[in-house]
C-alpha cells in the first residue's frame, strides 16, 4: 500500500479527541431509512455538549449544526484566529471581525458528494489607518498557516474587507 509521505519538519503534534453519539433511534432502530433521526450529540472533556444533526436535505433537523456547516465554520474560525495573531504581533490593533463564509457542496451520482469550494469574507475593523495594505495582505498568510485549509482538498477563497474602526462604528 502507498502512503503519502509527508515531507514538512514538524515541531509538535497535537491530538483531538471527541466523542460522538448518535442519539437517533426512534424505537426500530434503522429498520428503514425513514426510520431514525439523524440526530447526535458531541462531548469533549470540559465542555458543554454539542448537538449536530444531517443537513434538513438528508432528513436532518433544521435546529441543529449540520456537519458541512461544521466544516465551513472550522474554516472561518481557524482563518480569524490565526488572523488576529498575525495582526497582534504586526501591532495592528483589530476592534471587530466578523466573516459571512459560505460553501458549495456537489453530490455525486453514486450517492456521495464533496465540496467544490469554500468562500470566507471577513469584514474587519482596525484602528490604524497607515495599516490598511498590510491588513489587508496578513489575510493572505493567515490562509497559507490555517491548520483546517492545508487539510482540505478543496479551493478555499478569502474576500476580505478591511475598514478603519470609525468606518464602521467599532
Amino acid at each position: 500500500m502507498y502512503t503519502k509521505s509527508c515531507t514538512l519538519s514538524l515541531m509538535r503534534q497535537h491530538r483531538y479527541t471527541i466523542h460522538l453519539k448518535w442519539a437517533g433511534n426512534l424505537g426500530v432502530g434503522t429498520q428503514s431509512y425513514k426510520a431514525y433521526s439523524r440526530d447526535f450529540e458531541v462531548r469533549a472533556p470540559g465542555k458543554p455538549v454539542f448537538q449536530g444533526s444531517a443537513d434538513p436535505a438528508f432528513r436532518g433537523s433544521t435546529e441543529k449544526y449540520n456537519p458541512e456547516e461544521m466544516l465551513v465554520a472550522a474554516l472561518s474560525s481557524c482563518h480569524k484566529l490565526w488572523y488576529l495573531h498575525l495582526c497582534a504581533e504586526a501591532g495592528i490593533t483589530v476592534t471587530a471581525y466578523e466573516d459571512d463564509a459560505s460553501g458549495l457542496m456537489a453530490e455525486t451520482k453514486d450517492g456521495g458528494g464533496h465540496f467544490e469550494w469554500v468562500r470566507l469574507q471577513p469584514k474587519v475593523s482596525i484602528l490604524e489607518s497607515s495599516a490598511l495594505a498590510q491588513a489587508q495582505a496578513l489575510h493572505d498568510r493567515a490562509h497559507s498557516l490555517c491548520f483546517i485549509a492545508n487539510s482540505c482538498n478543496f479551493p478555499v477563497h478569502c474576500e476580505p474587507v478591511i475598514l478603519l474602526a470609525d468606518e464602521q462604528g467599532s
